[in-house]
């Protein structure tokens, strides 16, 4: 018989879901969020919040990243009831591709449909700039790792279509959104490589030549998961600067949540908006 290569994910999974389900009591959130590096300031923005730390599911890693606080939040934004991630799990930290979307995991086993996934990236595009956000079309597996690797797991899909892993209506709902605070939006492929160094020049040329039009080191396990599921996925990334050779200057973590921190109302406004334009 086949066994799954990790399945600590799937004892997390299942631990975690009891947890987060006891304490929800009658809500039901219809949207999920993973927050992204400097981003998880939006919980400060839910209301009737209820929050559970990472170190109280089972099997949940504890982020040793900053700007990952560890924290799963639960609250109405804009009257919409959702569940915040404050924290992820990347793969540069050692966990494997099934640990890196247990939050997706869990989202959907507790009857969530729909995904917005967020994070920091650098600027591919040359019309990019730093306070820039994008709205992300699809993406590029420069992981070289797939989560959905090993045995089918019960609900997924063998061979998940992943011609729009984006849903093209949430795309919709999110352009919209944007518009209506005020607040301009780019467009783009996001490119998901593994870290945790940073890319090099040639490899940022590399990676424009290929189509990608950002570049971070997270989000593509969890949307792929997600699309396996059956959920709908929206995205957004944060453009904190420069992709490395095309701003001059080094690449710096601690620079990188002082711009998230910048972007944290824009990113704010928006999200709240779309989770009301969902219905």
């Amino acid at each position: 018989m086949l066994t799954r290569p990790d399945a600590q994910s799937d004892t997390a999974h299942a631990g975690a879901t009891d947890v987060i389900r006891a304490r929800l009591g009658e809500r039901e959130p219809r949207l999920a969020i993973i927050l992204g590096s400097g981003l998880g300031a939006l919980v400060e923005r839910l209301e009737d919040s209820i929050s559970i730390a990472y170190a109280e599911l089972p099997g949940f890693p504890l982020p040793t990243v900053g700007g990952h606080s560890g924290n799963v939040v639960a609250g109405r934004l804009e009257g919409v009831e959702l569940l915040a991630f404050a924290g992820r799990f990347h793969l540069y930290e050692g966990h494997s591709p099934a640990i890196t979307v247990l939050p997706v995991r869990v989202a959907h086993a507790l009857g969530i449909r729909t995904l917005l996934v967020s994070n920091a990236a650098g600027g591919i595009r040359r019309t990019f700039r730093s306070g820039d956000l994008m709205l992300i079309r699809d993406q590029l597996n420069f992981t070289w790792r797939n989560p959905l690797a090993g045995p089918v797991r019960n609900g997924d899909l063998r061979f998940p279509d992943m011609s729009q892993p984006y849903d093209s209506e949430l795309l919709g709902i999110m352009r919209s959104a944007a518009l209506d605070v005020g607040v301009p939006l780019v467009e783009g492929v996001y490119a998901g490589v593994s870290g945790p160094s940073y890319e090099t020049p040639a490899e940022v040329r590399m990676l424009e030549r290929l189509g990608a039009d950002a570049v971070g080191m997270s989000t593509v396990p969890e949307v792929i998961a997600a699309r396996a599921a059956g959920m709908r996925v929206a995205g957004l990334s944060c453009i904190t600067n420069a992709a490395a050779g095309l701003g001059g200057r080094p690449l710096d973590h601690a620079e990188i949540l002082a711009a998230t921190a910048r972007m944290a109302d824009l990113f704010q406004r928006v999200v709240g908006r779309f989770a009301r334009g969902l219905g």
